[in-house]
């Protein structure tokens, strides 16, 4: 990582800008993938699967007896940790319910807004080399809190046509309707507009590689509703001297492992603390399996060091990460200094990959940057706000001077003369 003492203000722009991908080629082969499968459905994603990922598939659909052998085979301590995570996200999203509200604004006239489902969701659980039970979680159970009537799961197999058995056991725990064997931006596209398996959705959620995000991002352009167009993964850890130098490294590696293309970021406030905790970094690094994707994670990754914490905070909310972890004295303060990022873990025991998994909060965030003007998943996202008004004759007497004279400045004689009938009616 690379180390950077005091930057002044006008290099910040420099060190918080994500890295720069080519997705010309990418977004050309993802329009042929969706334009396939758009004109050709079933037929199509079949021959996909085999030319890009090498699988000759059989029913599209996960069967019964899938899930069955995924009940008998997934350890007795996973369920019971998928049950604990379930318990956390349920109460945390669930708290999150919109009862409604009614307003009177004026005598005889009375508005309300309640939330409504989405009908069809569709969730995307991206397969390589981890597979993400996690993510089932987090969109299925907000999915169902939230009253959608269908939710469809699409996820790539392995070589042999398989979905991982874990992830196959969260989908039906969670109670996915469907879950079918299919990965990568034909998933997307099947989601988008249907086939003769696979059902139309009304919004996709989920993260994936760069051909699904391309995916989402087309598909979204064409009118389709998404959750967000994800970037890579990315944390910043925002700490002082008085932070463990062993947890801030845990934490920079913990988001490295995600992916090549993933940043992390620490900002502290001396050279000391950064050497401590790239000694750290080294030390754990060697350890894990996926070392090699963390360490090109972190040859593209900074350590920040601002001598006063006004500066660490500014900078934070400039970053506006992702994740971003506070390991600093009175670590409640500055978390209330913070506008920008999509979560906030605080104090030294708050390690980011509790959100990931079981504390109850969403773990699909925005990125690149995108966290000063958006939220992640909440509750929110499976719903829609449908407004309602209810005018009396004497209430819309009250309004009608004004309804009229706005339309009539607007040059919309239309507009008034729906309020003067009604008026003028006996």
């Amino acid at each position: 990582m690379e180390l950077i003492i005091n930057p002044p203000v006008k290099e910040w722009e420099t060190y918080v800008k994500r890295p720069d991908f080519d997705e010309v080629e990418i977004m050309q082969r993802v329009t042929s993938i969706v334009s396939r499968v758009r004109e050709s459905g079933d037929v199509a994603i079949r021959e996909l699967s085999e030319v890009i990922d090498g699988v000759r598939l059989g029913d599209l659909e996960v069967t019964q007896k899938e899930k069955q052998e995924a009940e008998n085979d997934v350890p007795r301590d996973v369920k019971s940790a998928i049950e604990m995570a379930i318990e956390d996200i349920a109460a945390f999203h669930r708290a999150q319910k919109f009862d409604g509200i009614e307003v009177e604004t004026r005598q005889g006239v009375v508005c309300r807004q309640k939330a409504v489902p989405i009908t069809k969701v569709g969730i995307y659980i991206p397969g390589g080399t981890a597979p993400l039970f996690s993510t089932v979680l987090m969109l299925a159970i907000p999915a169902k809190i939230a009253g959608c009537k269908q939710i469809v799961m699409c996820t790539p197999t392995d070589k042999n046509g398989n979905v991982p058995k874990v992830v196959l056991y969260a989908a039906v725990r969670c109670g996915v309707d469907h879950i079918f064997k299919i990965g990568g931006a034909q998933a997307i596209a099947a989601m988008a507009y249907g086939t003769a398996t696979v059902t139309k959705v009304d919004k996709i959620f989920g993260p994936g590689n760069r051909y699904v995000t391309n995916a989402k991002k087309l598909v979204a352009e064409k009118g389709v509703a998404i959750d967000m167009v994800a970037g890579p993964s990315e944390v910043l850890v925002l700490a002082d001297d008085r932070a463990n130098p062993s947890f801030v490294a845990s934490d920079l590696l913990s988001q490295a492992e995600h992916g090549a293309d993933s940043q992390v970021c620490l900002v502290c406030g001396s050279e000391g603390f950064a050497s401590g905790v790239s000694c750290e970094t080294e030390a754990q690094l060697e350890k894990l399996p996926r070392k090699e994707i963390a360490a090109k994670a972190l040859s593209h990754s900074y350590m920040l060091v601002f001598d006063s914490l006004e500066d660490r905070i500014a900078f934070a909310n400039l970053y506006a990460p992702e994740h971003l972890i506070i390991a600093c004295e009175d670590a409640d303060a500055v978390a209330e200094e913070i506008t920008n990022a999509g979560s906030v873990f605080i104090g030294g025991y708050s390690p980011e990959s509790a959100g990931d998994y079981a504390s109850g909060t969403n773990h699909t965030l925005p990125t690149s940057g995108t966290a000063i003007s958006s939220s992640g998943v909440n509750l929110d996202s499976f719903e829609r706000k449908v407004t309602f008004q209810k005018l009396t004759k004497d209430g819309l007497s009250s309004l009608g001077k004004t309804i009229i004279t706005m339309a009539e400045a607007e040059g919309l004689e239309g507009h008034a003369n729906a309020v003067r009938v009604r008026l003028l009616n006996k």
